[in-house]
């Protein structure tokens, strides 16, 4: 059979030091990978480009927030009761797996939101086999995706690994925002390792149990979500295939600006529509051309449960389809108001208004004499709990889940007074609302090097952007004698000295040492020969033409 270009670049990777699967002394484990030399430098470029085109052009920040949460955190968030995949059960061999990709494996292709009890029945029917044993009897059930531990010694203090790096700049929400001098609108980033109890992992980068993710949290005025920097992608044109497409099977997308998808309805956020297109053209800088991208809505029952809208970013691979690369979430102001409800502070902004204006609000305030009849010595601590909330937000709190909680103490409706006001006011608060572009580093990754791969003449070319490519330049003498090698070390160094990355290599033929070079994409070969001795030139060899060229070692660099 035919080797596909997947495969040809993870045998790529593994030879020359990308990734490869880790813990193969052991027999391998599935969905932990480790990346090379090689890897970790494609790695951090991308990164880089990503702070360059998200974060420098537009004075957003970036933080570093714990890779462990404790419970609470993850159970105000939606994530303890919703984070969950349809595992599947082999009833002879008890092998589990992902239920929803054995059917997409035998063509049946079911919704994130299928019930597990549909599922078992499909899975049964269509007489499904298990991957190790061959047999199609199967139970399915749901399976929590979060790894649990505890922090501490005692057993009852839980805690998970992060699934995402959201939560950590939605809980610090407040404190960024007041160091940052109550800057809205304000994006903050995050870029680290996520976790994922994955059921059954079998695509290499594509599905990962520990993974890295590069997340940015925009936070704005709800009140006023026009996008300033909308016109700076009108040339961008995204193929977009809008929740009703989806829903009726269409697959060939609607291509339209950031501005004519919002104008026409199918992004109903414009700071949605614009990290989708900056998205884009981040692929764009990466090698993937826009025809193998396309930007894929979920539909209401698939989405997470905290999105408005979400549109998956996928990119076209040969072994695996489309494959996605990164989520674009209109997540309102569902986490921060969340954590409003469950934490101790709230995340409320306050906005000064241009004029005056009348305001309605409810007020909630303890019934004193009803705390201290019924909980008799542990009142006072139940009245200083109680004063790190403000009436508007306490009654907020009752209205949404009825009861405030406070250390060992739960007190519903009836220990309050609830008044209705109205008043002028100069300034208005608000939960800022929240657009979230989230990428997949090892997935990018991957579909970096595929679209980078390329044969000729038997030899393989991976035509890396310069701006990504693990080295820029790679340095050899014609010989290792004669004072060649002397001189090409002296080349080597200075372009070192540059903080410009470089490799040196003098085994071997020149036409094997291209070869190499070509095949982890470095795009400039320089060699010393004995005309350099003479007159200082080199010959400056290009990657993807193999065209050469005499140039003087001084201007190597601008090449």
């Amino acid at each position: 059979m035919k080797e596909s270009l997947t495969d040809k670049v993870t045998s790529l990777a593994k030879r020359r030091g990308f990734y490869w699967q880790a813990y193969e002394a052991y027999g391998g484990v599935g969905g932990f990978y480790v990346l090379g030399d090689l890897g970790t430098k494609l790695k951090d470029n991308i990164v880089r480009l990503w702070k360059k085109m998200f974060l420098d052009k537009y004075g957003f920040i970036e933080i570093e927030s714990p890779t462990i949460g404790p419970y609470v955190v993850f159970e105000a968030s939606g994530h303890v009761g919703s984070f969950k995949d349809a595992m599947s059960e082999c009833l002879k061999c008890h092998n589990k797996y992902r239920a929803d990709h054995l059917l997409a494996e035998q063509g049946i292709q079911v919704s994130e939101s299928t019930r597990l009890d549909v599922l078992e029945h499909l899975m049964n029917e269509n007489k499904i086999l298990c991957p190790e044993c061959r047999q199609s009897s199967w139970r399915v059930t749901a399976f929590l995706t979060m790894f649990q531990t505890n922090i501490g010694p005692y057993s009852e203090n839980i805690g998970f690994l992060r699934p995402e790096t959201a939560q950590g700049m939605f809980v610090e929400f407040k404190q960024i925002y007041e160091s940052n001098r109550g800057k809205m609108p304000l994006g903050v980033a995050q870029i680290g390792k996520a976790y994922r109890n994955e059921i059954s992992p079998r695509q290499g980068l594509i599905r990962l149990r520990e993974f890295s993710q590069i997340e940015l949290e925009f936070f704005f005025n709800p009140n006023n979500n026009s996008c300033e920097y909308l016109h700076q992608v009108d040339d961008i044109k995204m193929n977009i295939l809008d929740e009703k497409k989806v829903a009726r099977g269409d697959e060939i997308p609607y291509r339209l600006s950031a501005k004519e998808a919002i104008d026409k309805g199918y992004i109903i956020q414009p700071w949605l529509a614009f990290f989708m297109a900056l998205s884009q053209k981040f692929l764009n800088e990466l090698g993937v051309k826009s025809e193998f991208q396309r930007f894929k809505a979920k539909l209401e029952g698939e989405r997470a449960h905290y999105s408005a809208q979400t549109y998956d970013q996928e990119v076209l691979t040969e072994k695996y389809g489309w494959i996605e690369v990164a989520g674009h979430a209109y997540r309102q102001d569902y986490d921060l108001k969340s954590h409003t409800l469950k934490g101790s502070i709230d995340m409320y902004v306050v906005e000064e208004l241009k004029e005056p204006m009348r305001e309605k609000k409810t007020l909630a305030y303890v019934n004193s004499k009803r705390v201290k009849d019924e909980f008799n010595g542990k009142a006072s601590e139940i009245f200083v709990e109680i004063s790190k909330y403000d009436p508007k937000t306490l009654a907020q709190k009752l209205n949404e889940v009825g009861k405030i909680e406070l250390e060992g103490v739960v007190l519903g409706r009836e220990y309050f007074t609830l008044k209705e006001v109205e008043e002028t006011i100069s300034t208005r608060k608000f939960i800022p609302h929240v657009v979230e572009p989230s990428f997949g580093i090892e997935r990018i990754i991957c579909a970096t090097l595929e679209h980078a791969y390329s044969e000729r003449e038997n030899r393989v070319i991976l035509s890396l952007k310069e701006d990504i490519a693990p080295y820029k330049f790679a340095v050899f003498p014609l010989v290792k004698k004669d004072g060649l090698d002397e001189k090409a070390k002296e080349v080597f160094n200075m372009i070192k000295a540059e903080g410009i990355s470089v490799l040196y290599d003098d085994d071997g033929s020149i036409g094997r040492r291209y070869a190499r070079v070509d095949e982890i994409g470095v795009p400039n070969a320089i060699t010393i020969d004995y005309q350099t001795l003479e007159d200082d030139t080199v010959t400056v060899r290009k990657r993807d033409t193999w065209d050469q060229n005499r140039v003087k070692i001084s201007e190597v660099l601008k090449t």
